[in-house]
C-alpha cells in the first residue's frame, strides 16, 4: 500500500502455506461480497433510527446515498490499496460532488449539480448541522440542510466500517464505527425512537452472523490451501464447518431470547443529546409585553405600528403569549421543553400537529420595536424580505406551543416578512357543548388573591358545560365591568396587572380598566377553577377600528389582549373579557390627576439578620504578654512570632485595604442625607455584589434588567421584587420611612449572604480583591476618593443625627 498509512492485514499462519501475493490483490470475491453486504446491513440499522427525526422519507435518499458513497470508495481502496491519506481525500470529494443531490438537492442546479450555495452550505454543515439538528423541534425538515447530518454520518461510516471489513487482520474491528454510528444516531434522534428493539436484534444478528460465516469460509480456504498440501482431507472440513455453524446457531438463539425477555420485562433510560441542549435564545431575559399595553395606547394610539396584507376576516394578529403569573406580573413560563419560553431556530415545518385554513400574509414593519414578531395563526413558515432578511432569519425563533417568534437583534422600521399559515377553524358554542377542557400541564401560579377564587366560583355557579363555565367567566366581567384606559378625560383606571391592581379592579364600586387587567382578572379566575387558560397580546379590528378590506393596520388605538382557554381536540379557543370600549362608568367625577404607574404592594419580608459581612477594618486582639522573662524561650518565641505576624499581615493587607475601601462605600451609601438615596444606595450595594462575583451586569442596566441578570445567575427569585420595591421607594411620591430604609438593607444583606454562600471559598476571597465594582463608576483611584470621603461625611452625619432631638418612635425631628 502506498501514498500514506496502511491498514493492518492478517498475520501470517505458521502451520498454512501462505497464499500467493495475487491472493491478496485478488481477494475471494464471495467474501469481498459477505463484507459489503454486512457493512451495509449494519449501517442500514442506524439509517432506520432517523425516521422519527424527520418529517419525511427523504432522509432515506440521503442516508441510504451516503452508505452507497462509503462503501465503494472503501471498495476501491481496498482494490487500489490507498492509503489513508488518499482514502480521505477521496471521500472529501464524494461529499463535495454528491452532497448537493443527497443531501441539499433544493440547492443543487437541477436538484443534482452543487452550486456555490450548496458548496457553502455543505462546507458550514460540516460543523453546524449537528447543532442545527440538536436545536430544532422535530420532526425536522429535509428542506433546512438538515440532511447533511445523516449523509455525513453513513458516508464516513461506511469508508470507516467497510475498510477495515475489508482490509483489517480481524474483521470484528469493522463493528467498532458501525456501533459509533448506531449511537450517534441514537444521541441524534428523539427520546422516542422507531423500533429500538429490532434495531439491537437485528444489528447482532447480522453481527454474529457475519462473523460466523467469514471465520467459517476462512477456515473452508485454509483447509482447501492444506489439503493441496497433503495435511488434510474434505471429510474433516465438512464436519468442522457443520459444527461452528450449529454452534453460532444455538448462540443466537439463546441471544435473542434473552434480549426479547429482558426488552419485555425493563425498558432502560434513553439518553439523547437533544434533552440536555439548552436553546440559545432564553426569551424570560426581556419584560413582558403585557407590561407596555398602556404605554402603546397612549404613546402609539395613532402610529402605525406595522400593516398586515392579506388577512382574512376576523382573524387575529399575535404579539405574545403569556401563560404564568407571579402576583406582579404575567409572562412566559420557564418549566423547560413544551413551554412558552422554549423558542427554537426558525425552521420551514413549524406548528406540525396544527390543522386549518391555509392562508399566505405579509408584514411589512412601521415604527414596531424589540424583539417580538407579530404573527397569525398556526404558523408553517416564516420567511424574511429586505436588507436585513439574512440577519432576521438566523436569530429567529420560534415556540410552536404558544404560536409566537422572537428575533433578539430586534425589529426595525422596514422590515418585512412572509407567514405561511393554517388559521384554525373557530368552533360555535353548540359543537363545544360536549367538549371538555385539555389535559394540558400548565405552569404554577402564585400570587394569586384569594378573593379571586370566591368571585370566580359565583360567576360560574349556573353553568354545567366547560364550555358555559367559559363563557360565564366572560360574560361577567364584559357586562359588569367598565371600560377606561385612564387617560386625558377618562375616570382614572390605574394600568398594570399586578395583584394589587387586580383586587382593586374588583374592590371598588365600579369594576374600571382595560384589556389588560380584564384579561388577567379571567385568566387568573380561570386558573382557579382548574381551566387551562393563558393570555394573548396582539391586535385585531372592532367596531371603531374596522379592518380595510384583508390589509389591517396595527396602532395603539386596536391593540388587545385577550384569554384562550384549551379544549380537548379542539385546541385553544378566544375569550373576550373586556367590557365594549363606550361602555364607560357610571361616576365621571373622579379625573385623575397624574398617569401613575401600576403600584404592587408586597408584605415586607420578615426581619432578618444581616449576613456576615467582611470586617471594615483588621481586629485588634489584645495578647497576654505577661511571661516569665527569665525563660530562655521567649526570644525566640517573639522572633518567630513577629515574623509570622508580619507574613499574615502581609497577606491580609490587601484584604484589608479592599475591606476599608467597600466599607467606606457601604456607608456613604447607608448613611445619605435623602431615605430615597438609602434605598437607591441598597440596591447598588447588591449589584455591586454581584458584580464582584462576576455576574454580567451592563454599565447602566435599569433595575429590572440588572434584577434578571442577578437573579438568573445567582438563582435568587427575590431580587426581581426588590428591584421593583426599589423603584416604587425612589420614584413613588414622597421619601420612604427610615423603618422601610432599615427593613430594605436587611432584605439586600440577607441576598447578598445567599449570593455569596451559593459560590465556593476561592470566588468569595476573589470577589473582595475583585476591583469590578469600583471601575463601573470610573477608574479604581475614584472610587477609592470617593468612598473616602464618602466615609468622613457618613461619620459626621451620624454624628449630628445623634444630638437631634428624635420624635417618639425614634424618627428624627423635621429640623433636619
Amino acid at each position: 500500500m502506498s501514498g500514506g498509512a496502511r491498514f493492518p492485514f492478517r498475520r501470517r499462519r505458521a502451520a498454512v502455506p501462505e497464499a500467493p501475493e495475487t491472493d491478496r490483490r485478488h481477494r475471494d470475491p464471495r467474501i469481498v461480497a459477505l463484507d459489503l453486504a454486512a457493512a451495509a446491513l449494519l449501517l442500514a440499522v442506524s439509517i432506520v433510527g432517523f425516521a422519527p427525526t424527520f418529517d419525511s422519507a427523504q432522509y432515506l435518499v440521503a442516508g441510504v446515498g451516503g452508505l452507497a458513497l462509503g462503501l465503494a470508495l472503501a471498495w476501491a481502496g481496498a482494490h487500489w490499496r490507498w492509503g489513508v491519506l488518499g482514502l480521505a481525500a477521496a471521500t472529501i470529494g464524494a461529499y463535495v460532488v454528491f452532497g448537493g443531490a443527497l443531501a441539499l438537492p433544493h440547492t443543487a442546479l437541477f436538484g443534482v449539480a452543487p452550486t456555490l450555495d450548496t458548496l457553502q452550505q455543505l462546507a458550514a454543515g460540516v460543523v453546524i448541522s449537528w447543532k442545527q439538528l440538536l436545536t430544532t423541534v422535530p420532526p425536522v425538515a429535509a428542506a433546512d440542510g438538515h440532511l447533511v447530518v445523516p449523509f455525513i454520518l453513513m458516508l464516513v461510516g461506511g469508508v470507516l466500517t467497510g475498510s477495515l471489513a475489508l482490509r483489517a487482520r480481524a474483521a470484528a474491528w469493522s463493528l467498532i464505527p458501525a456501533l459509533a454510528v448506531l449511537v450517534a444516531t441514537i444521541l441524534l434522534g428523539v427520546s422516542r425512537p422507531a423500533a429500538p428493539l429490532v434495531q439491537g436484534i437485528v444489528f447482532a444478528v447480522v453481527a454474529t452472523v457475519w462473523l460466523a460465516l467469514r471465520r467459517t469460509w476462512d477456515h473452508d480456504r485454509a483447509a482447501v490451501r492444506v489439503e493441496s498440501a497433503g495435511v488434510s482431507d474434505a471429510a474433516s472440513v465438512r464436519s468442522s464447518r457443520t459444527r461452528r455453524l450449529v454452534a453460532g446457531g444455538l448462540v443466537l438463539a439463546v441471544a435473542s431470547g434473552v434480549g426479547l425477555a429482558t426488552a419485555a420485562v425493563a425498558t432502560p433510560p434513553r439518553y439523547i443529546l437533544r434533552d440536555f441542549i439548552v436553546p440559545p435564545f432564553d426569551v424570560t431575559q426581556y419584560p413582558s409585553p403585557l407590561q407596555s399595553f398602556r404605554g402603546y395606547v397612549r404613546d402609539d394610539a395613532d402610529t402605525t405600528l406595522f400593516t398586515v396584507s392579506g388577512l382574512p376576516k376576523d382573524a387575529r394578529v399575535r404579539l405574545a403569549t403569556m401563560d404564568a403569573y407571579d402576583g406582579i406580573v404575567y409572562n412566559v413560563s420557564d418549566d423547560g421543553a413544551g413551554s412558552s419560553s422554549a423558542f427554537t431556530p426558525l425552521r420551514s415545518n413549524m406548528s406540525p400537529t396544527a390543522t386549518g385554513t391555509p392562508e399566505t400574509v405579509q408584514v411589512e414593519i412601521g415604527d414596531l420595536t424589540g424583539v417580538w414578531v407579530p404573527d397569525v395563526g398556526a404558523v408553517r413558515d416564516l420567511a424574511f424580505d429586505g436588507a436585513r432578511a439574512a440577519e432576521l432569519t438566523r436569530s429567529a425563533y420560534f415556540n410552536d406551543a404558544t404560536g409566537t417568534a422572537a428575533v433578539p437583534v430586534g425589529l426595525a422600521k422596514g422590515d418585512s416578512y412572509t407567514i405561511d399559515t393554517l388559521l384554525p377553524d373557530q368552533p360555535s358554542d353548540a359543537v363545544l357543548a360536549g367538549a371538555r377542557f385539555a389535559a394540558l400541564k400548565m405552569p404554577k401560579q402564585t400570587g394569586i388573591p384569594e378573593k379571586i377564587a370566591d368571585l370566580a366560583s359565583k360567576a360560574v355557579a349556573n353553568a354545567e358545560t366547560p364550555i358555559e363555565r367559559a363563557r360565564a367567566l366572560e360574560s361577567y366581567l364584559h357586562t359588569q365591568g367598565f371600560f377606561s384606559h385612564g387617560l386625558g378625560d377618562d375616570v382614572v383606571s390605574l394600568s398594570g396587572h399586578g395583584a394589587n391592581r387586580i383586587m382593586s379592579l374588583f374592590s371598588g364600586e365600579q369594576m374600571v380598566g382595560d384589556d389588560e387587567q380584564y384579561a388577567v382578572a379571567m385568566a387568573l379566575m380561570a386558573t382557579q377553577l382548574g381551566m387551562p387558560a393563558r393570555v394573548v397580546m396582539g391586535w385585531h379590528a372592532d367596531d371603531k377600528h374596522p379592518q380595510d378590506g384583508t390589509t389591517l393596520t396595527a396602532t395603539g388605538s386596536n391593540l388587545h389582549a385577550w384569554v384562550e382557554i384549551a379544549f380537548q381536540d379542539y385546541g385553544w379557543i378566544p375569550f373576550d373579557p373586556t367590557p365594549d370600549e363606550d361602555n364607560k362608568p357610571n361616576d365621571q367625577s373622579t379625573k385623575p390627576k397624574a398617569n401613575p404607574k401600576p403600584q404592587v404592594l408586597q408584605p415586607p419580608p420578615p426581619a432578618q439578620e444581616p449576613a456576615d459581612l467582611p470586617p471594615a477594618i483588621a481586629e485588634n486582639r489584645d495578647h497576654d504578654d505577661d511571661q516569665d522573662p527569665g525563660l530562655s524561650w521567649l526570644g525566640p518565641v517573639l522572633l518567630y512570632g513577629g515574623i509570622t505576624l508580619g507574613v499574615l499581615a502581609l497577606l491580609a493587607a490587601p484584604f484589608i485595604v479592599m475591606g476599608v475601601i467597600k466599607g467606606a462605600r457601604r456607608a456613604r451609601r447607608r448613611g445619605a442625607a435623602r431615605t430615597a438615596d438609602r434605598i437607591s444606595g441598597g440596591w447598588d450595594e447588591l449589584v455591586d455584589s454581584a458584580v464582584d462575583l462576576r455576574a454580567p451586569v451592563s454599565v447602566g442596566a435599569t433595575r429590572a434588567e440588572s434584577a434578571a441578570v442577578v437573579g438568573s445567575t445567582f438563582d435568587q427569585p427575590r431580587v426581581g421584587d426588590l428591584a421593583t420595591r426599589a423603584d416604587l421607594d425612589v420614584f413613588g411620591p414622597g421619601d420612604p420611612a427610615p423603618e422601610d430604609v432599615d427593613a430594605f438593607w436587611r432584605e439586600v444583606d440577607d441576598i447578598v449572604g445567599q449570593m455569596r454562600g451559593s459560590t465556593s471559598v476561592w470566588q468569595r476571597l476573589r470577589a473582595r480583591l475583585s476591583l469590578r465594582s469600583l471601575r463601573r463608576g470610573g477608574s479604581p483611584w475614584q472610587g477609592l476618593r470617593r468612598s473616602v470621603s464618602g466615609l468622613g461625611a457618613s461619620v459626621m452625619t451620624i454624628v449630628r443625627r445623634g444630638d437631634r432631638p428624635r420624635r417618639p418612635g425614634g424618627t428624627e425631628s423635621s429640623d433636619d
